[in-house]
This record gives structure tokens, C-alpha cells and sequence, in this order.
């Protein structure tokens, strides 16, 4: 079990409304990465302007959900409509750290240590979903997962792993950050493999370079037993919305859709609920008995 005692009943952890507004308001800057970053745009400079006529927005009329509520998902001066997907992203936002939040109260995240600090733990929670949210953004617009997000979500999924194994110990830190290494390789060589078999079977790639480069990114974050549980989830996961599309019409054979969605689903989901936790799940579903 995790030392949770900076979290613990006797003493005060985070309020989980106040995380819920902190998760909203970084919700509202993914929400600018998503948009301009397939645009090559900064997402820094300029600040927040309605897409319509560009008017820059004042603060009030920038508060995550609350501000769309008011003016009613329209811009305040050219009544243009804002697009229902910014609140959402807000919300999901916020919901994403506050179950991360929970997780680790509840003794979970262990996918960097049995023995890491609770407030690492939170802050490298907070992180990896803040920076899984902008890449299934971008897949679901373009079908295409940004190099550069899972090359440097990569590289700080190892940094945060080194951080969190040598503050354990020099023998755990190693160990970890080996773990990790391999499991980013792994994932590269599967995901890739996967889509090369695709091609000679059915004369077309079935997954994107982007994705194995995004499942790297959670081989880093994960370890080698995490990444292969998200992979196992995101397949399961792709397949049945695969079957239902198809059964209802709404997609057709052949018809690519994005599979990075799936995949950061189940990082999240890994790294939430934990190794051990699906462990338990899926022998229960199959009947391995005990893990």
C-alpha cells in the first residue's frame, strides 16, 4: 500500500470541488492546444478570441463551463455559436483529476512505486491525463496523432519515472526506469508490428504510426505490465465500438476511425484503477482464478 499521509482522514488532503475547478480551468487550455496546434498556431499568444469574429474575450467570459452556461453557447458580441465540446472538454477535465485525486487517496496510481509520495504521485497523475486529453482531441479531428506531443509526453513519462524511482532508492530506481524504458520499446515494436501484419493481410495499414508512438508515450508512464493492460483495453475497447458502428450504420467496412481515443482511454484507466485491479477483472472474465 501507498503512504498516503499527506491524504489521510487525520489530515486534510485536496479539496476534490477545488481540484475539479483547477482540472476545468487547465480543461480550457487544452481545448486552445487542441484547436491550434494541427494549425501550427502558438498557444500562448494571442489570448482567447471568439472564432467568429476574433474579438478578444475578457476574463468573465473566459470561466471554464460557467461562462458558456451564461451566455447561453453563444459569443457575446457577434452571437456567434460556441461549440458544445468546449464545456464538455472542460468537465471531462475535471472529472480526469479528480478521479485521479480519488485514486490515489484510495491507494491507487501504483504504476510508478509502492512507495512514491502522494503528492508525486497526483502531480504525475495530473499530467499524463492533462496530456493524454489534447492528443484524443486531435485524433478525433484529424486522424492524426502531433509527433511532438508523444515525443515529449515520452520523454517526461520517463523523467517522472526517474523521479519517482530514485526517491525510493537507487536499486528501485533502476529497476523502474528500466521497466519503463522497455515498456516504451515494446509498445513502439507491437504497435508497429500490428500494423505492418494489418498491411499484408489486408493490403492497408490498420493503425497509424501516431499510435504506436502514443502507446511509447504510455510505456513510459505505465511500465511494461501497464502498457500491455491499456493495449488489451483499447483493442477490446476499439473492437466493440467497431461492431456496434458497423451493426447500426454508422460506419462502414473498411471506413478508418480513430483508434489514440482508445488507447488514451486506457492509460487512463491503467493508471487509475491500477495493475492490480484489472489483474483482478479480467481473471474474473476469464476464469484464470487469482492473479
Amino acid at each position: 500500500m501507498l503512504p498516503l499521509d499527506p491524504l489521510s482522514p487525520a489530515m486534510a488532503g485536496p479539496d476534490p470541488l477545488l481540484i475539479a475547478v483547477l482540472g476545468a480551468c487547465v480543461g480550457s487550455f487544452l481545448n486552445v492546444v487542441a484547436w491550434r496546434l494541427p494549425r501550427e498556431e502558438s498557444v500562448v499568444t494571442p489570448g482567447s478570441h471568439c472564432p467568429h469574429c476574433g474579438t478578444p474575450l475578457r476574463w468573465f467570459e473566459n470561466l471554464p463551463v460557467l461562462s458558456w452556461l451564461l451566455q447561453r453557447g453563444r459569443c457575446r458580441h457577434c452571437q456567434g455559436p460556441i461549440a458544445l465540446r468546449y464545456p464538455a472538454v472542460e468537465l471531462l477535465s475535471a472529472g480526469l483529476w479528480v478521479a485521479v485525486l480519488l485514486a490515489v487517496q484510495a491507494g491507487g496510481g501504483t504504476a510508478l512505486g509502492a512507495a512514491v509520495p502522494a503528492w508525486l504521485l497526483l502531480a504525475a497523475g495530473w499530467l499524463l491525463v492533462s496530456w493524454l486529453v489534447p492528443l484524443t482531441l486531435i485524433d478525433l479531428d484529424h486522424l492524426w496523432l502531433p509527433e511532438s506531443l508523444c515525443r515529449w509526453g515520452l520523454l517526461l513519462g520517463l523523467l517522472v519515472t526517474a523521479i519517482a524511482g530514485f526517491s525510493q532508492g537507487e536499486a528501485s530506481g533502476r529497476a523502474l526506469l528500466l521497466d519503463h524504458l522497455l515498456a516504451a520499446v515494446a509498445g513502439l515494436l507491437a504497435l508497429e508490428g500490428l500494423s505492418a501484419l494489418a498491411q499484408r493481410v489486408m493490403g492497408k495499414p490498420a493503425l497509424g504510426l501516431g499510435d504506436a508512438k502514443l502507446t511509447a508515450l504510455l510505456g513510459a508512464w505505465l511500465g511494461l505490465a501497464g502498457v500491455g493492460l491499456a493495449v488489451v483495453l483499447a483493442i477490446a475497447a476499439g473492437a466493440l465500438f467497431g461492431v456496434v458502428g458497423l451493426a447500426s450504420g454508422r460506419l462502414q467496412r473498411g471506413q478508418p476511425f480513430p483508434f489514440g481515443p482508445f488507447l488514451a482511454a486506457g492509460g487512463v484507466a491503467v493508471w487509475v484503477g491500477g495493475n492490480g485491479w484489472w489483474l483482478r477483472q479480467l481473471g474474473l472474465l476469464f476464469g484464470w482464478g487469482p492473479l
